[in-house]
């Protein structure tokens, strides 16, 4: 791995969708977002192993209307494959993962970007698939697309950013040492060796919270929060009394992804997430060069204008670089309310685009 520990072995969780044809030429593979799965597409009832966390909302796949027959990753055509990240906690090893008699958990060592990449890599190696008709990612899974595309360019031909940028902004650091306090500060984190059957629930569902209120607008937050103001289940604020829906909104959204998550994994992902580095990674020193590397391959990159969390000005940057290395790109910018989960939630702003460049 990228910081020098080892693995002897380890687990993917994947599902594919669609049929490989004879050449084996239409794969494309789906980056998940930072708590997302590998479940894309369909109904799946239960993942085995997973000590509850395959909760309800886990079922029904989270890009169910991206993928599937006339969807935009149109599975007539093509071989879907998304894998659950390594150091995951959907099936994939990772900090949950059994090791001997106990888990990994503070034990797994830390991840990089690249060694989900390259982890991922392994797996196309094991479908035999040599090379990709695509790779597709939003959010953070748009770093795992150019870790892709600039470590592995005979790797995949048609790359698809969505909602990301090329490296972590201070905002985003921000955000995230704060989510990162958030969960250490939990009396209950025990320096990441915390009994399963009892977590850091309060440091996880403050560290959503931070992250929540940028996933959406401020004011799809406000229409989503619409209603009365909710204690149920709410913890002892002391002194403070919630008195507006947003709060029992975010209280909720906190409480909710406790049931679903894994801390150690959450940690491990922030903390892939903080140490980005694309230049780095590939063992280049300016951008120019990094995506010179990638002039076999076409881009399609989107913008979302109403997302705090990965700002269009991200995707300008982006942009930029692929236009001075002479990469041929398409940068379509997404006009919605709905803030960053807009790639979740109106497939209909994106799928005329990604059909074109698929096809």
């Amino acid at each position: 791995m990228r910081c020098g520990a080892s693995l002897r072995g380890y687990t993917l969780a994947y599902e594919t969708y669609g049929k490989l044809n004879a050449s084996r030429s239409n794969a494309i593979l789906v980056f998940h977002a930072m708590t997302g799965s590998q479940h894309a597409a369909g109904f799946n009832p239960d993942v085995p192993g997973l000590d509850g966390r395959w909760t309800e909302e886990m079922r029904v796949g989270w890009w169910e209307d991206f993928i599937g027959p006339g969807k935009a990753l149109d599975t007539r055509k093509y071989f879907v494959i998304c894998a659950n990240y390594l150091g995951g906690c959907y099936g994939s090893t990772g900090p949950v993962s059994r090791r001997g008699r106990g888990r990994w958990g503070a034990d797994f060592p830390v991840i990089r970007v690249a060694d989900i990449v390259d982890s991922q890599i392994r797996l196309l190696d094991h479908l035999r698939i040599k090379v990709l008709h695509a790779a597709i990612g939003p959010s953070i899974g748009g770093y795992l697309c150019l870790s892709l595309a600039t470590r592995h360019p005979d790797r995949v031909k048609i790359v698809i950013p969505m909602a990301g940028g090329p490296e972590t902004t201070v905002l985003q650091r921000l955000m995230n040492f704060e989510q990162i306090t958030a969960i250490e500060l939990d009396p209950a984190f025990r320096d990441g060796s915390y009994d399963p059957k009892s977590p850091p629930r309060d440091g996880l569902a403050a560290a959503r919270r931070i992250a929540h209120k940028t996933f959406v607008s401020l004011e799809d937050l406000h229409d989503r929060a619409r209603g009365e103001v909710s204690h149920q289940g709410a913890p002892p604020f002391g002194w403070y009394e919630m008195n507006h829906p947003v709060e029992s909104y975010l209280l909720h959204q906190g409480q909710k992804f406790v049931s679903r998550f894994d801390a150690n994994t959450y940690l491990r992902i922030l903390d892939a997430w903080q140490w980005f580095d694309l230049l780095q990674e590939a063992g280049v020193e300016d951008f120019e060069n990094l995506f010179a590397r990638c002039r076999g391959q076409r881009f399609l990159v989107f913008s979302i204008d109403s997302d705090a969390s990965f700002p269009p000005s991200e995707q300008g940057s982006l942009v930029k670089m692929l236009e001075e290395a002479d990469i041929p790109v398409t940068w379509i910018t997404v006009h919605s309310g709905k803030g960053h989960d807009s790639f979740l939630l109106e497939p209909s702003l994106f799928t005329p685009h990604i059909r074109q460049i698929l096809g």
